[in-house]
């Protein structure tokens, strides 16, 4: 029988300890300073869509985040004691607040931006400070830089990740061999306008953008710089196009790429890539008189740019240190020429929800096949402004 002698009660506990992690506790801050950053209540006026109080609010998204980094199994409680909320994290290792609190603490100076822009009298009424919550923490592959989220991913699901928008992107990831379950990871946004609004709000948030100057380059910077090297990022839409310009005095155009400096010595491969809704309008046969072969025409070149950016950005979130040239040279080349029919026929399934049969016999048509040989150019579509989304 095998007898127990200090040295092997020793060795126990040790491996013990190797397996299980202590609880962390992360101190989020004041009642208000919560209300604040997690635009709590979500979704109340008299009746609640979800009546949650701010401790569960907060909660939710910590659950998100947990879920979005891998870690399946840890929990969060979040508890009230006096005026001070802390979240206790369990299953994580002992340095996951550390981003938790570096991005609270960046949120703040969203708070104060959208404050001054309020006591200015430029806040809209139905406009919800929104900031980028519930989003992995740590286990980030890619940065996807954004306008403004749309008010219902708060108010309605309460998921920054869940919008047409987004869900777009992530099937467009899939498309190019990111598992469904992981293109959270590929997805960490940064809006430059922190503002959850209503979809047709594009042009006036265009004016807001120096309310959050601060805030914005500090997320940049924050979010892409890692200690084993930059992320890479999708700056998307004319707008955050222009922004990216502003800022760092580099011009990136749609499938054009450039290396932005967050801070000195430190660079970042950024894709200008189009509005992942923006398919929608330069696709709509409205816009060219009911000219529905016109439709097509454009939506598949800009379909074949978005799974090209989409396959650059994937590519980069797996091995960041690929060479962002070659590697945007080799995605045009696989989606704009050597898989073009795929192309077709996931524009003609996923823009005008055609059966997969009846897209593939629709990409065999003369018209059509005759259109695809346009895409070897990985050109911008011209053929209807960027909306301002």
């Amino acid at each position: 029988m095998f007898k127990q002698t200090r040295l092997s009660c020793t060795l126990i506990a040790l491996l013990g300890s190797a397996v299980v992690q202590a609880d962390i506790n992360v101190p989020l801050g004041s009642t208000q300073r919560v209300t604040q950053l997690f635009a709590f209540p979500n979704n109340c006026t008299v009746i609640c869509f979800k009546p949650w109080t701010l401790e569960q609010t907060a909660e939710h998204y910590l659950n998100q985040s947990l879920q979005r980094d891998g870690y399946s199994r840890a929990k969060v409680s979040v508890k009230t004691d006096g005026d001070q909320l802390t979240a206790t994290f369990s299953g994580v290792p002992d340095t996951y607040g550390q981003p938790l609190t570096r991005l609270l603490n960046t949120a703040d100076l969203a708070y104060q931006g959208a404050s001054k822009l309020n006591s200015d009298g430029k806040w809209a009424y139905n406009w919800y400070l929104f900031l980028p919550l519930g989003m992995a923490l740590e286990n980030r592959k890619s940065i996807e830089l954004l306008h403004f989220p749309p008010d219902y991913s708060l108010t309605h699901f309460q998921d920054y990740l869940e919008s047409a928008t987004t869900d777009r992107w992530a099937a467009l990831l899939t498309d190019n061999g990111v598992p469904a379950s992981e293109t959270p990871a590929y997805q960490t946004i940064i809006d430059i306008a922190p503002i959850a609004a209503p979809s047709n709000a594009g042009k006036d948030l265009e004016n807001v953008y120096g309310y959050f100057t601060d805030y914005q380059t500090r997320m940049v910077s924050e979010l892409s710089l890692r200690p084993d090297g930059a992320l890479p990022m999708v700056a998307f839409g004319a707008p955050v196009r222009s922004w990216i310009k502003q800022q760092y005095g580099q011009t990136v155009d749609v499938m054009g790429l450039a290396q932005i400096n967050p801070v000195a010595g430190k660079s970042v491969s950024v894709l200008g890539a189009n509005h992942p809704s923006y398919i929608w309008y330069a696709a709509d046969p409205a816009s060219y008189g009911g000219n529905e072969q016109k439709a097509d025409e454009a939506g598949l070149k800009v379909m074949g740019q978005d799974l090209s950016a989409a396959c650059w950005q994937a590519g980069m979130g797996r091995k960041p240190a690929s060479d962002p040239n070659v590697l945007l040279q080799a995605c045009n080349t696989t989606w704009q020429v050597t898989r073009k029919e795929q192309t077709c026929e996931l524009f003609y399934t996923s823009i005008r929800s055609l059966t997969p049969e009846q897209a593939n016999a629709k990409c065999a048509t003369a018209p059509i096949k005759a259109q695809l040989k346009q895409l070897k150019s990985p050109a911008p579509a011209t053929l209807l402004p960027a909306p301002t989304l």
